[in-house]
């Protein structure tokens, strides 16, 4: 039989303590990560849920109202969410799961659910166990992005072998054009690039302010990266990159300065983090989504195929519980 219980202030410690332990546990699944927010911002509704006492599984998540309904939604805070789950997931307890959470929220007086998936390739040991629960619990497809992702080889060279020749060339120049490639911790740099590059592009502004960026920066510094790229020492490109947990690295914000995209400093940034990722054991970079809201960029989705990646789903599903 499992437990929910809402999560508390004093469970901190015991939740990140039990995040790494999981099958699909990651960095937005961390207190550390989600506090990182205003306590303002979000009404924080998550839940910790025992089986037989002892911790079996952990869900970030808020209250929202929308729609004007009263909403479980994954914390609204993280890139990816729903349950982390143990390793050895039986299709009984991903049932009971399921069917305790549409119970606890209805308990609870919410009217609907909205949960983003851990994308599958997250895992260690792959399962489909917590989707088919939820699906034969009548959760609906409520969004689905998709996100492009590469299989690191187990050298940079093998790695490189995907890349198209396009690509290929891109990098050539950039190594000819003297395009130096370092981790930088000059945050406002590479801050005003990626404000500047968003407006002129999509007229928008960074998910995260300048002080929102550096405070995870020093939360989290062996966990997110700046990798940059230099012409005659001026920053011209850049890379922040999220260790999302032992198997996956996440390319969270990419930007260079129009100006001297000639020089093709961002082919050339990848290839350097692909082989950093590699020396430090990553098996999938994942370069994030090419569609907003199911519409795809076809020229980013392209840019991205070049290096030799291909697209998976990730996934927002939501029940009705008025019904």
């Amino acid at each position: 039989m499992l437990e929910f219980l809402r999560f508390q202030q004093d469970e901190e410690q015991a939740w990140d303590l039990f995040v790494p332990k999981t099958n699909n546990g990651t960095i937005f699944h961390l207190r550390s990560f989600l506090n990182y927010h205003p306590k303002s911002r979000f009404n924080d509704h998550s839940v910790m849920v025992k089986k037989k006492g002892s911790l079996f599984s952990l869900l970030p998540a808020a209250e929202q109202v929308l729609n004007g309904k009263k909403t479980l939604v994954s914390h609204p805070g993280a890139t990816v969410g729903s349950f982390t789950l143990p390793e050895n997931l039986s299709i009984a307890d991903s049932f009971c799961l399921v069917e305790k959470l549409i119970e606890y929220a209805k308990n609870e007086k919410f009217q609907c659910i909205r949960i983003s998936l851990t994308p599958n390739l997250y895992q260690r040991r792959l399962s489909n166990y917590m989707e088919y629960s939820f699906l034969k619990f009548g959760f609906i497809y409520a969004k689905r992005e998709v996100t492009s992702i590469l299989f690191l080889e187990e050298t940079i060279e093998k790695t490189k072998m995907k890349f198209r020749p396009s690509h290929l060339r891109a990098v050539r120049k950039a190594i000819d054009k003297n395009i130096e490639v370092k981790q930088s911790k000059n945050i406002g740099a590479f801050y005003a690039i990626l404000k500047n590059n968003l407006k002129i592009r999509h007229g928008v502004s960074p998910t995260h302010t300048l002080e929102e960026l550096i405070n995870l920066f020093n939360l989290f510094p062996d966990k997110i990266r700046l990798f940059a790229a230099f012409y005659d020492d001026l920053m011209i490109a850049g890379v922040v990159t999220f260790q999302v947990n032992q198997r996956v690295l996440l390319a969270f914000y990419i930007s260079h300065d129009e100006r001297y995209s000639d020089l093709r400093a961002v082919n050339i940034l990848f290839y350097n983090i692909f082989e950093w990722a590699i020396g430090s054991k990553f098996k999938v970079f994942d370069f994030g989504i090419f569609t907003v809201n199911g519409e795809p960029n076809m020229g980013l989705g392209r840019f991205k195929e070049n290096f030799g990646a291909s697209g998976i789903f990730r996934d927002t599903i939501e029940l009705n519980l008025d019904c």
